[in-house]
């Protein structure tokens, strides 16, 4: 078969069954369990003009490969109706697929949480840059703590 016949042969075929080279080693996995998403939620969190990004890695023991990339996508009834909702993870997806086999890091959990009035309608060239950013910023080097008593004692707000 020419080249220019396969091509339009796989036009029509869904993205998961072209004859398209991985882009890592990784594979990435699709978080379904709710207490995935809330190990995620209460780990690193970094938000975005189009979405919030939550990452976490994964413990040893867990029963995920250690080598996979998992992502989770969650939008909430703030983004409008079922459309809405499902134009939004659309996006999220196509943005994960994009960038995340390349800069995420195996062994981790992602979560994208869809933004009301700006997942939807932000461009994707944006969205990409967003995605990048909050990816750098997650897995920077995280600053220690003190647990130190020099700290002064936390203002009080409402002027009582």
């Amino acid at each position: 078969m020419s080249a220019a016949l396969t091509e339009t042969a796989e036009a029509h075929l869904p993205v998961a069954a072209r004859s398209v080279p991985p882009r890592s080693a990784s594979p990435a996995l699709v978080l379904r369990r709710r207490a995935d998403f809330l190990r995620a939620a209460s780990a690193r969190r970094q938000g975005t003009a189009g979405f919030l990004l939550q990452a976490r890695c994964r413990r040893p023991d867990e029963q995920a490969p250690a080598d996979a990339i998992r992502i989770g996508f969650t939008c909430s009834k703030k983004l409008g109706n079922a459309v809405a909702r499902n134009r939004a993870k659309r996006r999220l997806r196509a943005l994960a697929r994009e960038i995340l086999p390349r800069s995420a890091r195996p062994g981790w959990d992602y979560v994208l949480v869809g933004r009301p009035e700006a997942t939807a309608t932000r461009d994707f060239a944006l969205l990409k840059a967003d995605l990048l950013s909050a990816l750098e910023r997650v897995h920077a080097a995280r600053m220690p703590q003190d647990s130190g008593a020099a700290d002064p004692a936390p203002r009080r707000r409402g002027g009582r």
